[in-house]
């Protein structure tokens, strides 16, 4: 399976004109961007958790290999603070239901002054039906134990790699055998772009740590003037120079 290279969400004003044409309606760009990416991450699920009914409106929208992760909601992560999660997993995992096979990974971002709780993490994580592909991002160092670890492979979870300013700001743990990869924020110019040699550093790491037939999700958040457009497009070009399988990327739709 290839390395899955796309943004986290579709809908920035700022790309109009950039990635969206001018006179493109709004409500057409989901339908643009699934032509030029097969992947993308659903970020604003977690300010607010979409209907059964949105999720199965996409699921009808959307080619047929094109693949969505969820950003599991802030009422589980930042308000809940993983505490009691059975109802909140149960709630998200019915609702994101409506995209069937279009179901892809669930992120779980941990807010960044939660340190570690391995036993809330176990409980969440026991809440997800058997075989959901969970990431998780926890933004505290003490995380970073063998204890953590091991409690993310018992459950089959993957530590999100994530960077920030072209650097890991987590381990490149691999905890099972897909991956999902996180790139916050760029150093290079305009702001917040990532240079080639950072990107290419990310392939490098991918390709350490995955075979080129281990998923690999890859998610750009930088975006600011469309500048995860335009990264994603240059990582694609460098992944597939590398010799790894890759998805769609505008510059090779």
């Amino acid at each position: 399976m290839p390395i899955l290279v796309g943004t986290c969400g579709w809908s920035y004003r700022d790309w109009r004109g950039v990635f969206y044409p001018e006179k493109l309606p709004q409500r057409a760009w989901l339908d643009h961007y699934a032509e030029h990416f097969a992947t993308v991450e659903l970020d604003n699920a977690f300010y607010r958790l979409p209907s059964y009914d949105t999720f199965q409106a996409w699921h009808e929208r959307l080619p047929a290999d094109v693949v969505v992760a969820v950003k599991a909601s802030r009422f589980l992560t930042h308000i809940r603070r993983l505490r009691e999660p059975v109802e909140p997993v149960h709630r998200l995992m019915e609702h994101a239901a409506g995209l069937q096979g279009h179901l892809g990974p669930i992120l779980v971002q941990l807010p960044p002054n939660l340190r570690a709780e391995p036993d809330r993490l176990a409980e969440c994580l026991a809440a997800f039906p058997a075989g959901t592909r969970v990431a998780v991002e926890p933004r505290h160092e003490s995380w970073w134990t063998d204890d953590v670890r091991r409690l993310l492979e018992r459950h089959g979870a993957a530590l999100t790699w994530a960077d920030r300013l072209g650097r890991p700001v987590t381990p490149l743990w691999r905890t099972t055998d897909w991956g999902y990869v996180r790139l916050h924020e760029g150093r290079a110019r305009p702001w917040p772009r990532y240079g080639k040699a950072a990107l290419a550093s990310w392939i490098d790491r991918i390709a350490a740590g995955f075979d080129d037939g281990a998923d690999v999700h890859v998610y750009f958040n930088n975006d600011p003037g469309g500048a995860a457009v335009s990264d994603a497009a240059t990582l694609g070009r460098i992944a597939a120079r590398a010799g790894r399988t890759v998805t769609r990327t505008p510059n090779s739709s």
